[in-house]
């Protein structure tokens, strides 16, 4: 992507990758996937904002070239170490060896680690200062934990831009423009929630005390390092943000997870489902635990208000894969879901104890006692289920 100047001091050097299937090798990318970068130019000295993935450093390099000509960078300031960031600090500390790398003291021991490289780093601090010249002045805030322990953001006072690191990200790479004032930034938004809930999910308290600590700076961009930079919608992003990190539902829908090996369980799921379309829930998820990706579900999961998990006994135990989904939504700590319950069996009833136990640990609200099934669910057992759903759209 041709470097684009995003304000008076900012140019943005970042990297597509179309290429990469998933995400930390977990999560799908159809939209593929944007490793943002930027390189600030003071009247005095130069800031790069971030490395990117390693195999799209020479193209960074690149980017650098183009705008500082024979001048080097001046710093390489570091908000988060995951690699697909830091990947390039090997190569930009070869291409520009006076590169003096910033970053917190957590940052710096994990360098070494990563990289082997040491020497010409410079140790912040929350709430100092690294002046670039007249008018340009970077400004640090550790925000432990999000969604690694040594992530930090760097905010550029005199422009309101803050480089945010992972927080505000979302998968897809940008299609030409980068700014959302440029481009229908519409397609990225269930991106972020996808992206939130897998990765940053099970850190809400921490994201809490982030926005918290930042809540007194006039933000009037976001730069994260992956997705748009938010420029119209800062305040959008950061309420949804918010929202998630509350663990509140964005909307009354429902999202109904089940696993069925012969059909059985699936017929319960359905006539959930045709109740709660009947009762006037429009926003309704139906996935298949055995063929969706795990990601979809998490995300709908904090989306929606209401769940149904629907599961037969396996091997004296719970389907894997709805385990796989519930142990995904424990992790992250989801809660205040209203949750239904239905499970079926040939001769033991484990499913639905073993949903039931791993819910109520959760802090969520069963809705109903859990509808079971020994074998084939008849007419009756049927119309619980739609009795059961019809109960859950009230509630929402």
């Amino acid at each position: 992507m041709k470097t684009l100047k995003i304000s008076d001091q900012v140019n943005y050097i970042g990297v597509n990758d179309r290429t990469t299937t998933k995400f930390e090798s977990l999560w799908p990318i159809p939209l593929g996937v944007s490793y943002n970068s930027y390189l600030i130019t003071g009247s005095e000295k130069s800031a790069i904002i971030d490395g990117v993935e390693v195999s799209h450093a020479l193209k960074q390099i690149d980017h650098i070239k183009d705008i500082l000509g024979d001048r080097h960078p001046d710093y390489l300031v570091i908000n988060h170490m995951e690699p697909d960031h830091s990947g390039a600090i090997s190569i930009l500390r070869q291409a520009f060896p006076e590169i003096t790398i910033v970053g917190n003291t957590q940052t710096l021991n994990m360098i070494e680690g990563f990289y082997g490289v040491t020497g010409n780093t410079l140790a912040v601090k929350d709430g100092d200062s690294l002046p670039l010249g007249d008018g340009c002045s970077l400004k640090f805030f550790l925000t432990p934990m999000v969604h690694w322990p040594e992530t930090m953001m760097t905010y550029l006072e005199e422009e309101g831009i803050l480089f945010s690191g992972d927080a505000f990200g979302c998968f897809g790479a940008l299609n030409g423009a980068v700014i959302d004032s440029d481009m229908n930034a519409d397609r990225y938004f269930p991106e972020m929630i996808r992206y939130y809930s897998c990765i940053v999910g099970k850190y809400g308290a921490f994201v809490q005390r982030a926005l918290k600590k930042l809540s007194s700076l006039n933000i009037g961009m976001l730069c994260s390092t992956h997705g748009p930079v938010w420029k119209e919608q800062t305040a959008e992003v950061i309420s949804l943000y918010d929202k998630l990190s509350r663990y509140e539902p964005l909307d009354n829908g429902v999202t109904i997870v089940y696993g069925s090996m012969y059909g059985n369980t699936e017929s319960m799921a359905e006539a959930t489902a045709e109740a709660l379309a009947a009762a006037g829930v429009k926003d309704i998820a139906i996935h298949n635990a055995s063929f969706t990706d795990l990601s979809y579900i998490i995300s709908d999961a904090f989306t929606h208000k209401g769940l149904v998990i629907a599961a037969p006994t396996y091997s004296d135990g719970l389907f894997p894969p709805v385990k796989a989904a519930l142990e995904a939504l424990a992790v992250r700590g989801l809660k205040d879901r209203s949750v239904a319950i239905l499970g079926s069996h040939t001769w033991a009833q484990q499913a639905v104890k073993v949903m039931g136990r791993q819910l109520e640990e959760t802090g969520m609200t069963l809705v109903g006692d859990p509808i079971v099934s020994r074998h084939a669910p008849g007419a009756d057992i049927l119309e619980q289920c739609r009795s059961l759903g019809h109960t859950l759209a009230t509630l929402l």
